[in-house]
């Protein structure tokens, strides 16, 4: 049984034990002798957290089809195919403008080749393809390990699936962290433009694979070493941060909008890490994690913290021991943010790879960033010789950290291995998580404590599209979620049968936690946040989602994906009534007008649908999940399908192109460049388009456009937009840059109708002083709006939480020189995360068209 938390004595060094002659063998490079300037102290490789919303008119290469769905399943690993697996990978041509040639790494075409001679050479080196990127390059998962007999992987298997599914079974066999090999993820490159851990985790794969000494012997037989090569091979050719179609997969982890993201958590799920560690750059010096409060509420975080910390110090160790300086090498000591900083380094949202893998078991996962930057700027303005410097310099790094990670992993593998066993028990128990005494680690304190208190279940109704979508995420998690046969009561509501139910005693309910619960406002308790504080599945997605305090005696069965949502109801004497208040629904639509129905906007948030178009309802509902009601109430004015011009940012281009709209790019650039406006509805402005930076031709004829055509702004650049363009009479106000989260609305009976309930919001903003034509689509909660999230007040007490309150988040109107305009305060697309709100851009998009053709 696990004992309560007692402080631990530390390794002195992260050599110790039987792996130092795995890292003396060659892990760790001899460091170079030139100097660089060192980037200044915790500025973050992975920047600005908007970085990701910058790109917009490239956003849509390679984009899916018009299908509001989820990326197409990775294929994760095969649990029981035996070690070695010799696969004969594909190798693409070659491409000299791959952005590693000029920093002497190893350019994408180059892995295959390479990976291919290591399995030829080594029976310890297997390498598969785990996914594809948008592009159509595959990304390859290598693993080390001594071989096995089919067999002895069936065993491995057994046992992986007896620690996540029977732990407590797990918890008894006292011969099974001997037996099982300890699995260690290493995610590389998933940030495009940082490129090292690549190289690193190749020259580290090249030497345990040659190695004959028994150190490396030692440790292939009682681990399996997996390595994500490149998680974003379309950025790593490109040199671009995000993946080709703009969007950064170090953000995605709970939407899961990319394919590169379903890979890579498909690998982590299949492989159940004991430990992960992803490689970035670039922080000078080099950034090791844990991280800063807020730690995540839903962790076991006492096994966390013990391990992630341990380890942390052998990599700093091992980085030291390099030898680079900063008077010689302009490399400055590393950093660990848990005991460095006071805040700004949050371990907080599971958007991160590290930050997801603990809800999937491991007890140790951390980022590390790499000390000399290479990238944006300093790629083209360095000269090649001092990139190669300073790339040489990180790949030894990277190279320190895995070899002190195995280190570690040697150390303590019966622990990591038990207190894996320890996290999926205490779930499937239903015990309250441990609060570690003071002093547990290092600089362990009271403000170190988080914790939530977990619901007895969760109940989802199956009511359309939103709840299906849902299902299949969690399932998609590893999450167990049942149906209920017959109807039941629970909490004094009662539930139809269909009903889906998550249990929350279950060994992931970390993971199904994170997703479902509301959150908390963290306005009080942390003075900065580095990324978004709210993400509430349960609030954001559309499905309606109840937390459960009693037992659920309800008669279920586990769920592999959910039902189909799709129905239509016998026809009304107007038809059906489709309601837009999802993006499943919108495309429906969508679909529908392009296939020339005729459809009647109702003016209440949702359209009518004639009974002679049974066939295509059929098909569109079948296809989208959608719910067409019966309509007895008649009216509305015909719609149209809209063309939209987008000035957005590449999470809103491919939302917007996911829901089934026409869609044109534009920006300040593409209007002086000549643009026809002939066909186009509605422009949509959030980023890239300044009206006063147009030159006078492109001027006039945006000016045109504005006479009869529709606008639907966002943000501060859609606010400007509106009042450079002289369209609606109101004032803009804004909350600190950083202040983001879930926020409690009410909605007016106007363009969003019935959409009250909560929002998203990230540098929130609000309407005052509205002209007389300009209607409140929807405003923030009377009091104390936000629900999940950091918001506070500038350093000047002004832009807080309290200033929006009862304000206007959303404001619509007719301008007098002719355009119908909308314009939000905040970010129903965000990331494509927010599911449930994007049906109020949709509404807002055909409302502004259908305005003009009225």
């Amino acid at each position: 049984m696990h004992q309560p938390p007692q402080p631990r004595p530390r390794p002195l060094s992260a050599l110790s034990g039987t792996l130092a002659a795995v890292v003396a063998a060659g892990l760790l490079a001899t460091p170079g002798a030139a100097s660089a300037d060192p980037v200044p102290r915790g500025e973050a490789a992975n920047g600005s957290e908007r970085n990701d919303r910058a790109a917009g008119a490239e956003a849509l290469a390679g984009a899916a089809p018009h299908a509001f769905a989820a990326p197409p399943a990775a294929a994760g690993v095969d649990p029981d195919a035996p070690y070695p697996r010799r696969t004969a990978l594909p190798e693409p041509p070659e491409d000299p403008d791959d952005h590693s040639v000029r920093l002497g790494l190893m350019p994408y075409h180059g892995i295959a080749p390479a990976l291919n001679e290591l399995q030829e050479a080594s029976d310890r080196v297997s390498a598969e393809v785990v996914g594809t990127s948008v592009q159509g390059r595959d990304m390859y998962l290598v693993t080390v390990t001594e071989p096995e007999n089919r067999a002895e992987s069936d065993h491995q298997r057994r046992m992986r699936e007896l620690i996540s599914q029977d732990p407590a079974r797990a918890a008894r066999d006292r011969t099974l962290p001997d037996r099982y090999k300890a699995p260690v993820l290493v995610n590389a490159n998933i940030h495009g433009n940082e490129w090292e851990g690549t190289d690193a985790s190749l020259r580290v794969i090249e030497e345990l694979a040659t190695g004959t000494d028994e150190a490396t012997e030692e440790l292939l037989e009682s681990t399996r070493l997996y390595f994500v090569l490149t998680a974003n091979p379309d950025g790593r050719v490109a040199g671009q941060r995000a993946n080709s179609r703009g969007f950064d997969l170090n953000r995605d982890f709970v939407t899961v909008s990319q394919p590169e993201t379903a890979a890579v958590r498909q690998v982590v799920i299949d492989t159940q890490p004991l430990v992960l560690l992803d490689q970035h750059g670039y922080v000078n010096g080099t950034l090791i994690e844990p991280g800063t409060p807020p730690h995540g509420q839903n962790y076991e975080y006492d096994l966390y913290i013990e391990h992630t910390y341990a380890n942390a110090e052998n990599m700093e160790e091992a980085v030291l021991d390099l030898g680079y300086t900063p008077e010689d090498d302009g490399v400055e000591p590393p950093q660990i943010p848990f005991r460095d900083w006071e805040d700004g380094w949050d371990d907080w949202p599971p958007i991160f790879t590290p930050m997801y893998a603990p809800y999937q078991g491991a007890v140790s996962s951390a980022t590390v960033e790499f000390p000399m930057r290479v990238n944006n700027a300093a790629y083209d303005d360095l000269d090649e010789e001092e990139l190669r410097r300073r790339s040489a310099i990180n790949t030894d790094v990277s190279a320190a950290t895995i070899g002190a990670t195995l280190a570690y992993v040697g150390e303590n593998r019966d622990e990591l291995v038990g207190d894996q066993i320890e996290v999926f028990r205490r779930g499937a128990a239903g015990e309250e998580q441990v609060v570690p005494p003071q002093g547990w680690v290092p600089g362990f304190d009271p403000e170190d404590v988080w914790t939530t208190e977990f619901p007895r279940a969760y109940a989802i109704p199956a009511e359309g599209p939103a709840a299906a979508r849902l299902v299949d995420l969690l399932v998609a998690n590893d999450v167990v979620v049942e149906r209920a046969n017959e109807g039941f009561e629970a909490g004094g509501t009662s539930y139809d049968a269909g009903t889906y139910v998550v249990d929350m005693h279950q060994p992931k309910r970390g993971m199904a936690n994170v997703l479902l619960e509301d959150g908390r406002d963290i306005s009080e308790d942390i003075g900065a946040m580095y990324d978004i504080s709210g993400w509430s599945h349960g609030l954001l997605w559309g499905a309606r989602v109840d937390a459960l305090h009693t037992e659920v005696g309800a008669d279920t069965a586990p769920v592999a994906a959910a039902a189909p949502s799709g129905r239509v109801d016998e026809a009304g004497g107007h038809g059906w009534e489709l309601a837009l208040d999802d993006g499943a629904q919108v495309a429906a639509l969508n679909a529908l007008l392009a296939d020339g129905v005729e459809v009647a906007w109702s003016g209440r948030g949702s359209v009518l649908v004639p009974a002679s178009a049974a066939g295509a309802v059929e098909r569109v509902s079948d296809r989208h999940g959608a719910v067409f009601a019966g309509a007895e109430d008649g009216g509305g004015e015909a719609l149209s399908a809209p063309t939209v011009a987008v000035a957005g940012a590449a999470d809103e281009l491919f939302t917007l192109d996911r829901m089934g709209f026409d869609v044109e790019p534009v920006s300040t650039r593409v209007l002086n460049d000549g643009f026809d406006w002939t066909g186009v509805d509605v422009l949509y402005v959030s980023s890239g388009l300044v009206h006063a930076d147009l030159d006078a031709e492109a001027r006039a004829d945006l000016d045109a456009f504005l006479e009869h055509g529709g606008v639907v702004g966002r943000g501060p650049t859609g606010a400007r937009f509106n009042g450079q363009a002289g369209l609606l009479d109101v004032v803009r106000h804004a909350g600190r840059p950083d202040a983001n989260g879930v926020v409690a609305v009410t909605a007016g009976d106007g363009v969003l109708a019935g959409t009250g309930g909560h929002s998203f919001v990230y540098s929130p903003g609000w309407f005052t002083d509205l002209g007389e034509d300009v209607s409140v689509e929807q405003s923030y909660a009377a009091e104390g709006p936000l629900v999940a999230g950091h918001w506070r007040a500038d350093a000047n007490g002004e832009g807080g939480q309290d200033a929006a309150a009862g304000r206007a988040s959303v404001v619509s109107g007719v301008a007098e020189r002719g355009a119908s305009v909308v314009l939000f305060g905040t970010e129903p697309l965000f990331r494509n995360h927010p599911k449930g709100l994007f049906g109020q851009v949709a509404q807002a998009l055909y409302w502004s068209s259908l305005a003009q053709e009225g």
